[in-house]
């Protein structure tokens, strides 16, 4: 940091310096700057969370760029930043209830076969669209 930005912040002309939290699996490096009051305009800045993200585009990101923990972290609602215990164990949560629905959902493939079988449920109907219902949708899939 050069020689004027810790003259500025001697003075409190600027917040102080943010102060890293942690990083995720992916490399997101999460921050906060604490509560602070500016000498020049005598205003309270609140304390500040922000991620600096590894893949920084202004807008495209998914869910998936960062984990849950993090999200709640700096977005308020817990108060301090998650553990690596607490997000190894909400990995494993994550992944029992992704088998647990692979499971059940076999297990309902299984039984809607055996009651297409014996009759007891009509099979889905495929119709073939024709007419101004076959246009084509801009910009989209198909319907």
């Amino acid at each position: 940091m050069s020689r004027l930005w810790r003259t500025l912040r001697a003075l409190r002309l600027l917040g102080p310096a943010k102060e890293m939290v942690g990083t995720d699996q992916f490399g997101n490096k999460y921050y906060w700057v604490p509560k602070h009051e500016t000498c020049a305009s005598r205003c309270i800045i609140p304390k500040r969370r922000f991620v600096e993200a590894i893949n920084w585009q202004a807008y495209p990101y998914e869910m998936v760029d960062f984990p849950t923990e993090w999200e709640d972290w700096s977005r308020k609602k817990k108060e301090d930043p998650p553990t690596t215990e607490e997000m190894i164990l909400n990995e494993n949560y994550r992944q029992e209830m992704k088998q647990k629905i692979k499971d059940i959902s076999e297990k309902d493939k299984r039984l809607q076969a055996k009651e297409y079988k014996e009759g007891l449920v009509a099979e889905p109907v495929h119709t073939h669209i024709k007419g101004h219902a076959s246009a084509p949708y801009y910009e989209k899939g198909e319907p």
